[in-house]
């Protein structure tokens, strides 16, 4: 029997190739967290303790994949982390996990337009931002509701450019390195400058943490686009298996060559924000070099990076919306697919609650922007933390009910250390989202507001729906195994 999907037949499309998967894998994880943060967290915990901090959260995250790609091969769908947490764990932590995601990713959508209407006053200074904010959601709208192929081809070359930008950044830092291009070989003097190569200690480095996890969310967009590959069984773990070259490559790599070429003293790689596009650690890697059209260069990659990403959100959340709509955990409209098998109803919603939050930016000092935002900042490590719980359930049940490991498509390396590896350290980055908070003679409760407000959210949903609904913890012998036909 074949696995791949040739039909709709009232289903979502399968319209993703395999080169559209692995370039979604591979650029999820490429955006303003490395063109522009890397430089705050270099100048915050010195190169090494930069290099230590992404490092970790790397290794976390490759286990992370490995365990969704097990989850995504053995049963592609486009709800992923409701789907499995609803199947192998508690319905109730599975219509927990659709909301947290979606709520993420729309409220995400808002960031970047934002963040996209800012760069492009670059070279527009005096251009309307709502005209602009406009533009750009018709783009991602049209990218999206056209049909799955036009969200897979446009994430094709937004991340062929990303990755592109990072190879000739690579390339060029090392010549620089070894004295071929910009003057002198530096080699690791700036590593050894003042208090390197770690600086500012164990505050510092549990920082740059929590910064080089909100740098890695995107990676697990792979998981939602399994339900739409015409061949998830082949694909996932092939575009899976790139995420270790991906973290050594682009961010190990990167954070290596602009701590040996920029000392960590340098005040520019403070200025981390996308107000400070000119100073970006790779625009100032290339002035060095004698590249002078460089802020342009970086100005129009971030650009695209913060495109993709809203495009990205868009896509996903209203696949976890249209999932969540067909479980009854929805309203039922937001389950309907037109003629390209796209969930247009789900997608216009999302739209719609996108726009209305970047609206609220503009008006009235942007506070009920800025709380909807917090609100979103912990969202993806909760979803990260349930793969982990997905995942470790699932083998467990899968175990359990007699089942041949050898005949699962994926298998996930180093289980159960790598979900239970991923889960305490993830737990960690929750944990220490803002310690300086309680650091004080007193406790600064409105960063602690501000910074955790996504956790009681989200128990409160999930507790609610399991009162409500009376759902418990499902017994390993009775987690549904079973998969559907994907023909």
């Amino acid at each position: 029997m074949s696995n791949k999907k040739t039909g709709t037949d009232g289903r979502l499309n399968p319209g993703l190739k395999a080169r559209h998967m692995t370039m979604i894998a591979l650029g999820g994880s490429i955006g303003t967290g490395l063109f522009l943060a890397s430089g705050g967290a270099i100048a915050s915990a010195g190169p090494g303790g930069a290099l230590l901090a992404y490092a970790a959260v790397g290794i976390m995250v490759y286990f992370l994949m490995t365990s969704l790609g097990e989850l995504a091969t053995y049963l592609p769908d486009s709800g992923s982390f409701e789907t499995y947490a609803s199947r192998f764990v508690d319905p109730s932590l599975g219509f927990a996990m659709g909301w947290n995601f979606w709520y993420n990713w729309a409220i995400t959508i808002a960031a970047e337009l934002s963040a996209a209407t800012l760069i492009i006053k670059y070279w527009f200074p005096n251009s309307p931002s709502l005209l602009w904010s406009v533009l750009f959601l018709a783009l991602i709208l049209g990218l999206n509701i056209l049909s799955v192929k036009g969200y897979g081809e446009s994430e094709y070359w937004f991340a062929t450019i990303k990755i592109a930008v990072v190879i000739i950044f690579l390339v060029v830092g090392v010549l620089m390195i070894f004295g071929i291009m910009g003057g002198e070989a530096v080699g690791f003097s700036n590593f050894t400058i003042g208090d390197g190569p770690f600086h500012g200690g164990f505050f510092a480095f549990l920082g740059v943490f929590m910064a080089a996890g909100f740098s890695f969310q995107g990676t697990e967009m792979v998981g939602v686009a399994a339900g739409e590959s015409d061949n998830p069984r082949e694909h996932v773990p092939r575009a899976i298996r790139q995420v270790f070259w991906r973290i050594l490559l682009f961010y190990i790599l990167a954070i290596l060559v602009i701590g040996l070429l920029i000392p960590y003293t340098n005040p520019n790689l403070l200025k981390s924000g996308l107000e400070s596009i000119g100073v970006s650690p790779f625009t100032l890697v290339f002035e060095k070099a004698g590249l002078a059209f460089a802020a342009s260069v970086m100005n129009a990659v971030i650009l695209s990076s913060v495109l993709s990403a809203g495009n990205s959100g868009m896509y996903a959340s209203s696949r976890v919306l249209y999932s969540l709509a067909l479980r009854g955990k929805a309203p039922k409209f937001l389950g309907k697919l037109n003629r390209r098998g796209i969930p247009v109803n789900a997608l216009l919603l999302t739209t719609l609650v996108g726009m209305l939050a970047f609206l609220a930016s503009l008006f009235g000092d942007g506070v009920v922007y800025n709380w909807l935002l917090n609100a979103s900042g912990m969202c993806g490590f909760i979803t990260w933390l349930g793969i982990a719980i997905s995942h470790y359930r699932f083998r467990r049940a899968y175990m359990a009910q007699g089942r041949d490991l050898n005949d699962l498509p994926y298998k996930a390396r180093w289980f159960p250390f790598g979900p239970i590896f991923a889960f305490i350290l993830c737990f960690i980055v929750i944990l220490g989202q803002n310690l300086s908070a309680f650091s004080g003679e007193t406790i600064d409760w409105y960063g602690v507001i501000v910074s955790y407000i996504s956790v009681p959210l989200f128990l409160l949903v999930w507790l609610g729906y399991k009162w409500t609904k009376k759902s418990k913890l499902i017994p390993l012998d009775k987690c549904d195994l079973e998969v559907p036909d994907q023909r």
